[in-house]
């Protein structure tokens, strides 16, 4: 990729964003998205946009062959979305299990601040991370905690073996 830039697109969850770099995508927004679009975008972006599509409408992609432009991030958060990114749909892990994985046991609040500053929700999937117990646990995308939990119920993985609520 050569040149930046922001695109819409519709889900079932509704209409998402992502934009772009020359070293990969940069930044996804969950519903409501908004802003300008640049035009249209590159070949690997629109690939990217039409597996996230799919993923959000209900098939399982684990989206962790798409590029990331994650430059300027702190290593610590890199080593958490990595982590986060290994995590297959319809599974999850808690928090704690997070701050192992990483080798840093006791980091899980951390852990949580990283995924709460995530610029890729879906490619980073932060939704799959959970609290201790199972319990939600917090989501710093639009909708919150309904969001992290309709994300969880498209694939298949409630927490703690709650019903749906959709």
């Amino acid at each position: 990729m050569t040149e930046s830039g922001y695109a819409q697109f519709d889900t079932d969850l509704g209409r998402c964003g992502v934009t772009w770099g020359p070293a990969g995508i940069s930044g996804v927004r969950l519903p409501p998205a908004t802003g300008a679009e640049t035009g249209a975008p590159p070949p690997a972006v629109s690939a990217a946009i039409v597996r996230m599509t799919a993923l959000l409408n209900g098939q399982a992609d684990d989206l962790t062959d798409i590029d990331l432009d994650l430059s300027g991030l702190p290593e610590f958060n890199l080593k958490v979305y990595d982590v986060a990114r290994a995590i297959p749909p319809g599974q999850t892990m808690t928090y704690g299990e997070v701050a192992r994985a990483i080798g840093h046991p006791g980091s899980a609040q951390a852990v949580g601040q990283a995924l709460g500053r995530n610029p890729c929700p879906i490619i980073v999937p932060c939704h799959r991370v959970l609290g201790a117990d199972g319990k939600v646990g917090g989501f710093s995308a639009p909708g919150g905690s309904v969001t992290k939990l309709k994300l969880l119920a498209i694939e298949d993985a409630a927490p703690n073996g709650q019903p749906s609520l959709f």
